[in-house]
């Protein structure tokens, strides 16, 4: 019985070499190294930026109205349209770009840096524009002459 417990943990340990040896070769090849080949027609890096960037105002903007009150508007196609390609180079240079992920990431960040410089210009403007709003109610509000003519519309409205 002893020989017997002997054998069998020597087996043991042998197979749990052999499912050692075979896990680090699993894990060896599932290492990816799709690097696509370069396309013909290929965007631009910094064209790829841009249209990225444009993608994200395009898609955070789907559920906002526009001026004729629509929503869910899909402008992709005028993105296409606006930078001269088709869906299909777009899929293909995305892919490409995927593939080598540090030139990718690099593009996003990019992208990124871009949508936030513009939000403080925006922003900035926003907050000038409401500051020369509340300069103006301000004066309204202390100008008799102004108030009073207000006043005189709101009586001839109501007449």
């Amino acid at each position: 019985m002893k020989i017997f417990v002997e054998n069998v943990s020597i087996l043991i340990d042998k197979m749990k070499k052999i499912f050692y040896f075979f896990s680090i070769i699993f894990f060896l090849s599932c290492t990816s190294n799709t690097i696509l080949e370069k396309p013909k027609d290929l965007i631009p890096k910094d064209s790829m930026t841009l249209l990225i960037e444009e993608m994200m105002i395009a898609s955070s903007s789907k559920f906002i109205k526009n001026k004729f009150q629509e929503t869910e508007i899909n402008y992709m196609t005028l993105l296409y349209e606006r930078f001269k390609i088709d869906s299909s180079r777009f899929q293909t240079s995305n892919l490409y770009y995927m593939s080598k992920v540090d030139i990718y990431q690099k593009i996003l960040e990019q992208a990124t840096k871009n949508l936030e410089a513009k939000k403080e210009i925006y922003a900035s403007k926003k907050t000038k524009l409401d500051s020369l709003r509340k300069d103006s109610i301000k004066k309204i509000k202390t100008t008799p002459k102004i108030l009073d003519s207000i006043k005189k519309l709101e009586l001839e409205n109501i007449q």
